[in-house]
Parts: C-alpha cells; sequence; structure tokens
C-alpha cells in the first residue's frame, strides 16, 4: 500500500493549480528499524565541534594563557549549544506525541481505560505510539498492570507496528 501526500498547499506546476501528489515509497518500518541516524549531524557535527574544544583544552593546560582560556570557553559553548539544539527539540517532539497519543486513546479506548489515561508517563506514551488501533488497548492494560514499564520494552511489545514517518 503506497501513501499518497501533497507537497504543499502553495505548490503548483506554475499554471496556479496544486501539483498532483507525490507517491511516499519507505521500507515498512519495525522495532529494529524505526530510530532516525542523521550521519551528517550525529558523526561530523559532533566531531566538528567535539574535536577542536578538546584540542582547546589541551592548549590551555600545557600553555594557559587568556587566549587559550577564551578558545576553550568558546569551543565549550559551542559543544553545549549543540547539544541542546539537539535535547530542547526532543522534549518538544515527545510533549506533541504525548498529546497525540492522548487523544487517539481518548477516541478509541473503551471507558474503563479512558479514565485511566492520565495514569501513562510520558515515556509509556512515546512507547505506545507504534502500537496499532486494534492492538492499543490490550497493551496499554499491559503497561497499567506493570508487566511491561519501559519505553524499549513497550516497543519491543507491539506486534502490529504503525509507522511514525513524521518524526524529526
Amino acid at each position: 500500500m503506497s501513501r499518497v501526500r501533497w507537497s504543499s498547499q502553495f505548490d503548483t506546476n506554475g499554471g496556479g493549480r496544486p501539483r498532483a501528489p507525490r507517491a511516499m515509497s519507505r521500507p515498512a518500518q519495525s522495532f529494529e528499524s524505526h530510530a532516525k541516524l542523521v550521519p551528517l549531524y550525529h558523526y561530523w557535527t559532533g566531531s566538528m565541534i567535539l574535536f577542536p574544544t578538546l584540542y582547546f583544552a589541551y592548549r590551555m593546560i600545557v600553555d594557559f594563557s587568556m587566549d587559550s582560556f577564551a578558545l576553550f570557553v568558546f569551543g565549550a559553548g559551542a559543544v553545549l549549544a549543540t547539544f541542546f539544539a539537539r535535547v530542547f527539540p526532543l522534549g518538544v517532539q515527545d510533549r506533541v506525541i504525548r498529546l497525540e497519543e492522548q487523544l487517539r486513546m481518548e477516541r478509541i479506548f473503551p471507558d474503563d481505560l479512558r479514565a485511566r489515561i492520565d495514569d501513562f508517563t510520558t515515556d509509556q506514551l512515546i512507547g505506545m505510539r507504534f502500537a496499532s488501533d486494534e492492538e492499543l488497548a490490550d497493551l496499554a492494560r499491559r503497561v497499567l498492570d506493570g508487566a511491561i514499564k519501559d519505553r524499549k520494552g513497550i516497543k519491543q511489545a507491539v506486534t502490529s507496528w504503525r509507522a511514525d514517518n513524521q518524526r524529526i
């Protein structure tokens, strides 16, 4: 089954009409393949920031001067900025996922489970986002009963995987 998505509401083919939708061909997602790794960010950017900072620290220790200290402080600031540039959006993404899953559960849960939606932690909701609608209520009961506690365990318990291709 291929998914179809409009590229943009305002994306036209020059004549003022919207372009035809583009088919989205993505491989099936599973627990083993759902993690997203961006090599340019995770390897190159991290290395380009970290290694010079370590060199600046070495220079500051071996031959202390205000210049070497200033370079080290600048490098440490760049490392922290790079770290928080990734961590802060992930926190926002977690909050959005929590809200989406709470709304989804309100829509599909039976009354007894709907009353317990607030009992789930954010990590549990994030883990359950991959469960299909048909499987979600049973998985939620197992989580609430304490059979599964952590995000990874919940993801591994999902049998009918619902892909999340919109994440950054």
